[in-house]
């Protein structure tokens, strides 16, 4: 190995990051601060920046290092980021750079287009862009390759390991058990009485309440901030700059609240990697499953939990309304964990979530299958929603319109959700067993907690695949059966049946 070869191959690593790292912010400046006639100009921007992205990234350069580095004596983080770059040029090369760039600009009119569709109720505006999306998400999968569904192809961009044989053996098996569970729940006579949390609520104070629950959980304000947007979500531009976005709702804090709790555990993750890993492919969360159980961690096995209250409830009623002060906690508690069957995914309760999830894998499969079409989403989505809750969305903008997710282009993305919410229960039951979690939840001290999940997930970024991660932490691989088990008792002490 020569030294020339391998410094080349750094400067390329660095450069590649760099246009990233300016991708990156302008998205995030798209989805929370940019005026709406710039959505053009800029969408156009990152088409060009996106494609040099894939030019270095397919370069004869990129190519020359990784042939002759990939059988050289390197460290770890080296080698690894030569595996990360081969599989990225072999993936990547197979797309043709105009293709790419053209289909980059598209995903930035989508999610403007996205945006006023819902906002306006009529899908069939947005439809073309859907069409035109999906048909490159076909081609690109035909592009890359698979083994037995196409839809594998995508998966793999999210979720490396996982194919549709896995899930359709996990979710059906998720799937009873929870529609079983929500049955129990919903036949209990006792309760909860959600009409104890209504009453305005002002923006304003719901933010200072969730900076102060982020400062709380160790994100770090000098390495990031908290904005709002229309879809919550939180961007990592590198370990010292990662942003969280929340949704306020005056007429239920529940929304903001536990949506900024969500994305700071995503954001968490991403401020704790090792900072040996910049301006490598490698200073990233190493699957969305990984980075959803982080953020579904501390959202739910942390928030909703009674301890959490039991310390914060004073807290919390010193921001909220009047009405709150002679609430009894019990009551609280029990209203803010209500299973209530919902059209909205990022509202929807912790029994019910991977429910909205299997809804939406299952037309994503059949879409990039081409089983069915986009004009059938509409239809389809209302039928699933009648099947898996009972309820039909009134709507499009409650119901085919509500996730920007297809807007970006990102089939494949959707199970990584209930994917990370068995891991986050694998990796709350191992952690009880190393620490007493629950003690430090009740003294407010999360600090162990994150040093828990700095030690074992977040320092790694990409270092480690998602299943050894969740084999070196747990012991075992992907078992649904934590979450069946935490579900189950959560719920029948709620519900006392």
């Amino acid at each position: 190995m020569s030294q020339s070869k391998l410094d080349q191959f750094k400067s390329l690593l660095k450069e590649q990051a760099s246009y990233s790292e300016a991708i990156a912010l302008m998205g995030w400046d798209m989805r929370t601060k940019a005026p709406k006639k710039g959505i053009e100009h800029r969408s156009e921007v990152l088409g060009v920046l996106s494609q040099k992205v894939h030019e270095i990234q397919t370069s004869e350069e990129m190519k020359s290092c990784i042939d002759e580095l990939k059988a050289s004596d390197l460290d770890d983080v080296m080698k690894r980021s030569v595996e990360e770059a081969e599989e990225t040029y072999d993936k990547t090369a197979k797309i043709p750079v105009e293709e790419y760039r053209a289909y980059v600009t598209l995903q930035s009119k989508a999610e403007s287009m996205w945006e006023e569709a819902k906002n306006q109720n009529d899908f069939d505006s947005f439809r073309p862009y859907l069409e035109e999306l999906v048909e490159y998400n076909r081609r690109f999968a035909d592009y890359w390759g698979y083994e037995n569904h196409r839809y594998d192809a995508l998966l793999h961009n999210f979720e490396p390991g996982v194919t549709v044989e896995v899930l359709d053996e996990v979710f059906p098996k998720v799937r009873k058990s929870l529609t079983a569970l929500l049955e129990k729940v919903q036949q209990a006579p006792n309760q909860p009485d959600p009409s104890v949390l209504e009453g305005h609520f002002p923006k304003e104070k719901q933010e200072r309440f969730s900076e102060e629950i982020l400062s709380r959980m160790g994100y770090d304000f000098d390495a990031g901030r908290l904005d709002e947007t229309v879809h919550p979500f939180a961007i990592g531009l590198n370990t010292n700059d990662v942003r969280v976005t929340t949704k306020y709702d005056e007429k239920d804090f529940r929304t903001a609240i536990f949506g900024t709790i969500h994305e700071g555990g995503h954001a968490l993750y991403e401020q704790n990697i090792d900072e040996s890993l910049a301006f490598t492919p490698l200073a990233d969360g190493t699957s969305m499953g990984i980075h959803e159980s982080q953020s579904l961690f501390w959202e739910n096995f942390i928030a909703r939990t009674e301890a959490f209250w039991e310390n914060h409830y004073d807290l919390f009623k010193s921001y909220a309304p009047n009405s709150f002060e002679n609430l009894p906690l019990d009551d609280f508690y029990r209203a803010i964990n209500e299973v209530k069957p919902s059209f909205i995914r990022i509202e929807a309760d912790e029994l019910t979530y991977c429910l909205h999830i299997m809804v939406r894998y299952e037309l994503e499969k059949a879409l990039i299958g081409g089983e069915i079409e986009v004009a059938d989403l509409p239809t389809l989505w209302n039928e699933k929603m009648k099947e898996y809750f009972g309820i039909e969305p009134p709507t499009d903008a409650e119901g085919v319109l509500q996730d920007i997710h297809w807007a970006g282009g990102a089939f494949g993305y959707f199970p990584s959700y209930a994917l990370g919410y068995m891991y986050a229960a694998q990796f709350a039951n191992q952690m009880q067993k190393e620490i007493d979690v629950e003690e430090h939840i009740k003294n407010g001290d999360f600090q162990p907690i994150k040093a828990w999940l700095t030690e074992h997930i977040h320092q790694y970024g990409k270092m480690k695949k998602p299943l050894e991660i969740v084999k070196d932490v747990t012991g075992e691989g992907l078992n649904p059966d934590y979450i069946v088990a935490y579900l189950t008792e959560k719920y029948q002490t709620i519900y006392k049946f």
